[in-house]
C-alpha cells in the first residue's frame, strides 16, 4: 500500500479522522459512555463495565488516549482515566461542522 500523503489534508480532517478512528470500536464507545455517565476520573473500575480482559481493555484505553479522547494520569499502581474536557469540545465541533454542511439534495442524487 502506498503513503498515506498526510501533507495533502488539513489539520482539522486529520484531526477528525483521528477521533473518528478512536470512535470506531464498539468497546471503545462503551469506554467513552461510562467514563461521561460517571463524570470522574476512573480508577480500574472499567474492566469489571465491560466483557472483555484487562489487557483488551488496556489496549482499547491505549488508543483513545492516544487520539486524544481521554486522559490517563498515574495514582500508585493505577491509573486513572477521564475525558479530555478540551479534546472532547474540539472533536464535537469537528464532528458538528461535517455533519452540518450537508445539504438535502432532494431526489436527484444517487
Amino acid at each position: 500500500m502506498g503513503t498515506t500523503k498526510t501533507e495533502a489534508f488539513t489539520e482539522a480532517d486529520l484531526t477528525l479522522a483521528t477521533y473518528a478512528k478512536a470512535l470506531a470500536h464498539p468497546a471503545r464507545v462503551a469506554i467513552l459512555r461510562i467514563l461521561l455517565e460517571r463524570n470522574s476520573c476512573i480508577c480500574g473500575d472499567i474492566v469489571e463495565e465491560l466483557p472483555l480482559s484487562q489487557s483488551t481493555v488496556s489496549q482499547h484505553l491505549k488508543e483513545l488516549k492516544e487520539a486524544g479522547l481521554i486522559k490517563g494520569d498515574i495514582d500508585g499502581k493505577k491509573v486513572c482515566y477521564c475525558i479530555d474536557a478540551e479534546a472532547w469540545k474540539h472533536a464535537q465541533l469537528l464532528m458538528q461542522q461535517i455533519f452540518a454542511s450537508y445539504t438535502l439534495c432532494g431526489t436527484s442524487c444517487c
